[in-house]
């Protein structure tokens, strides 16, 4: 039960969420002035084309040829349906998933990833630099700097580099270079309002260089709704008028964005926000202006926050301890356009271990917070007795999470 696209089937614009929001954003704000920033504020940190991608209104945007030809490497990805797994649950819900676990780096996170490292090669930039949680973005652009010829720089957060070591060889294989972060402080598990400080301080110390975020930003959100276009047409084609409900993990809210954005307009679609309940931002942090990393060297921007020195604990989620939300995503959560739950770790392996005992992949820790809230509301359709389609974000594999599924299987995990 999959559905492909060619790839000349390829969505050739990005969905701009940000014109359907019904309350509109509020501007970022300089840390030292607190006022608004402009294009020059964010010039030292990115190309202007993102910076312009950021700040737009327009309702779509053309991807440049150059960054189709790349994804088109993996993309369209498949959509499938989880027959068995709705077997075992004995429901009458219907329940699919956007697999983009298939792209080299093995998650959603090389979407953005290449249009990022395209834009910063045409604009003479030769290095990058960045932060990573578990380590899926980091890989992401590592793979794309090596094929635009750039140089990369990850700084990953210290308790995943100690988890996820082969994480740092993916991206090493591909070129980059991985450091412990805090890189000042070897006795802190890290955290990624952290990383991204010690990434900042790198970029803002070389004239060579540009920073990259993997997440939370619009125009990362933006370069992420291929997979939400791709699955509106691929429902299409399995005979679904339109999902009843859509679902994605959170952390910073790439993902989520990626597969929610295009359902927007869609007010008969019911937008599902997931998160770890060690970290819940959109559940229970405050609406505000808050620095994006801990040091307060980033914009302030209005989101969902724990507070920019919050440090969560060592969960394996480790995409998902994030302090913050994007702002597109707390927008849609303050005005009601979309519903956020947060689960515990042992609930979240629970239902990782029973979509791979029946649907057979194995994945990541931070998808598996989707399956936990894709496998409860077809619990829910059960108990009403009601059809109900559900769509979800399979973001990422958990090949190289497999310590994680070791501590769950083994009775190691720690809550």
């Amino acid at each position: 039960m999959k559905w492909n696209l060619s790839s000349e089937q390829m969505p050739q614009a990005w969905f701009n969420v940000a014109p359907h929001l019904t309350e509109p954003l509020q501007p970022p704000l300089h840390p030292a002035t607190r006022e608004p920033v402009g294009p020059d504020d964010l010039a030292p940190l990115f190309p202007m084309a993102l910076i312009g991608q950021e700040m737009s209104a327009e309702p779509w945007i053309d991807i440049p040829g150059e960054v189709i030809d790349v994804l088109r490497l993996w993309r369209p990805t498949p959509l499938v349906r989880a027959r068995r797994l709705e077997q075992a649950l004995d429901t009458p819900a219907r329940i699919y998933y956007k697999d983009e676990s298939v792209s080299p780096a093995g998650s959603h996170k090389p979407n953005t990833a290449v249009p990022q490292a395209y834009y910063n090669k045409a604009e003479g930039i030769r290095r990058l630099a960045t932060e990573t949680g578990a380590g899926q973005w980091g890989s992401a652009l590592s793979f794309a700097t090596a094929l635009f010829g750039l140089e990369c720089m990850v700084y990953m957060v210290r308790i995943s580099y100690e988890q996820k070591p082969y994480r740092r060889v993916m991206m090493e294989t591909w070129g980059g270079n991985v450091v412990p972060s805090p890189i000042d402080d070897p006795d802190h598990p890290g955290s990624l309002g952290s990383a991204i400080s010690d990434a900042v301080r790198d970029v803002v110390a070389r004239g060579d260089s540009h920073y990259s975020l993997g997440s939370v930003l619009n125009h990362v959100l933006l370069h992420q709704t291929v997979i939400g276009l791709e699955a509106k047409e691929q429902l299409a084609l399995a005979g679904e008028e339109r999902p009843d409900i859509v679902i994605g993990s959170c952390g910073g809210g790439s993902n989520l964005g990626g597969i929610t954005g295009p359902f927007v307009p869609d007010a008969d679609v019911e937008l599902v926000a997931v998160e770890p309940s060690s970290c819940p931002t959109l559940t229970a942090g405050r609406f505000d202006y808050d620095f994006g990393d801990t040091a307060g060297l980033t914009p302030l921007l209005q989101m969902y926050t724990l507070g920019h020195d919050f440090v969560p604990s060592s969960i394996h989620a480790g995409g998902l301890r994030y302090h913050g939300d994007s702002p597109i995503i707390s927008n849609l959560v303050k005005t009601g356009r979309m519903r956020a739950v947060a689960y515990p770790q042992g609930k979240v392996f629970e239902a990782a271990v029973q979509f791979a005992r029946t649907q057979g992949t194995i994945p990541a820790p931070e998808t598996s917070h989707a399956i936990r809230a894709a496998i409860d509301e077809a619990l829910r359709a059960k108990e009403e007795g009601v059809e109900r389609v559900i769509l979800f974000n399979y973001s990422g594999h958990g090949l190289l999470d497999l310590g994680a599924y070791d501590n769950y299987l083994h009775g190691k995990l720690v809550e």
